[in-house]
C-alpha cells in the first residue's frame, strides 16, 4: 500500500508499485467521471520554490478534477521565505492545513527536509537537477501506452544529461526493466554526471553508449527522449549561448528514425524540437503532459489511501 508514503524519487516505488500507480492511471483515462469526487474534501498544498507551468498545473489539474482543493504558492518571493523561513517550518506549518504536499525546489535534497517535518504525504515535483519522480511516471505511462511495455527497448537520451533531473529519473527507473539500452547523446560539457553512471548504469549492468551526434543513433532507437539545455542551471551566460542550440530535431532527422520510434520530451521546449515534428504522429509530447495529469491523479489517491471511485478510505 501506498497510502501515507512520501515520494522523492522513482526508487521509492518498486516495479509492482509502478504498475498499480499505472493501473489506476487507465481507468482514470477510460472513465474520468467516474472519478470527480474521490478526493471531496481533501486539500492539495503546491510548494513551488522554482518556476513550473506543467508540473504545477497538472498537479492543481489533477486535484481539482478529483474534487479536491489546492493552497500554495508558486514562486517563493510569495511566500515567508522572503523573511527567512526554513523549509522544514514551512512544511510543518503547512501540514496543519492540507492532506498531501507536492513541492519543487532549486535545491537538490530539499523536499526530504520537507519529510522530516511533515507527516502528511509530500512529492517531490523537482529538486534541482537531481530526481522528478512524477515525470518519470509520466515517461514510463506514455511508454506503456504507446510501446506496449518497457523490455528490450532501445532509449536515446538527448541534449542536457548533466543537469536533467528527468533523465536521471527515467534512466534510474528504467533499470528495474530487462533488456534496455541506452544511448546517451549530448555535448561533452552536459555528458551525464559520474553518480548516474557509477549508482544507476554501471550498478546494474545496463548498456550504454556515449555518442555526440544524433544522427549516429536515432535510427537504432525505440525511444527518443528529447531535453532541452537549461539555461537557469549554467552559471554563466556564454556557456548557455555556447551549448544551447546543440541538437536540434527536424523533420531531415526524424526522417532517419523508424516508424514506431516515438519522441518525448518533459516540456518546454525551446529550439530543440522544430515546430514541423508536431505534425509526426511519432512525436507524443503533448500527449505525454496530458497523460501526466492523469498518473498525478492515480498517484495522489494512491498515497491519500482514497478507494478506486467512491473516495472512502482504504482499510489497511
Amino acid at each position: 500500500m501506498l497510502r501515507g508514503r512520501s515520494i522523492l524519487e522513482p526508487g521509492d516505488l518498486s516495479k509492482e508499485e509502478f504498475e498499480e500507480v499505472f493501473e489506476l492511471a487507465e481507468k482514470i483515462m477510460k472513465d474520468p467521471a467516474a472519478y470527480t469526487h474521490a478526493c471531496d474534501g481533501k486539500l492539495l498544498a503546491t510548494l513551488f520554490y522554482e518556476p513550473s507551468t506543467r508540473t504545477r498545473l497538472s498537479f492543481e489539474a489533477a486535484m481539482l478534477r478529483m474534487g479536491g482543493q489546492v493552497i500554495g504558492f508558486s514562486e517563493a518571493g510569495t511566500s515567508s521565505v522572503t523573511k527567512g523561513e526554513s523549509i522544514a517550518d514551512t512544511v510543518r506549518t503547512i501540514a496543519c492545513y492540507a492532506d498531501i504536499v507536492a513541492m519543487r525546489h532549486h535545491k537538490e535534497g530539499a523536499p526530504r527536509i520537507g519529510t522530516f517535518a511533515a507527516d502528511i504525504p509530500l512529492i517531490n515535483a523537482g529538486d534541482g537537477g537531481h530526481q522528478h519522480p512524477t515525470q518519470t511516471l509520466t515517461d514510463l505511462l506514455t511508454i506503456l501506452l504507446m510501446k506496449g511495455g518497457f523490455d528490450n527497448l532501445t532509449v536515446g537520451f538527448c541534449g542536457d544529461l548533466k543537469f536533467g533531473r528527468t533523465v536521471h529519473s527515467l534512466m534510474k527507473a528504467l533499470t528495474m526493466y530487462s533488456g534496455v539500452r541506452f544511448m546517451l547523446i549530448s555535448p561533452e560539457e552536459l555528458v551525464i554526471p559520474d553518480y548516474i553512471r557509477k549508482e544507476v548504469l554501471d550498478k546494474n549492468n545496463i548498456e550504454y553508449k556515449e555518442l555526440r551526434r544524433l544522427e549516429e543513433a536515432i535510427g537504432k532507437l525505440d525511444i527518443l527522449y528529447m531535453t532541452r539545455v537549461q539555461k537557469e542551471r549554467f552559471f554563466n551566460e556564454e556557456d548557455y549561448v555556447r551549448l544551447k542550440d546543440s541538437y536540434i530535431l527536424d523533420q531531415e532527422k526524424m526522417s532517419m528514425a523508424r516508424d514506431d520510434m516515438i519522441v518525448l520530451h518533459p516540456l518546454p521546449r525551446v529550439n530543440e524540437i522544430a515546430p514541423e515534428v508536431d505534425r509526426d504522429p511519432r512525436a507524443v509530447y503533448f500527449k505525454q503532459a496530458r497523460y501526466g495529469m492523469y498518473v498525478r491523479m492515480a498517484l495522489i489517491m494512491k498515497l491519500l489511501g482514497v478507494d478506486d471511485v467512491s473516495g472512502e478510505r482504504v482499510v489497511n
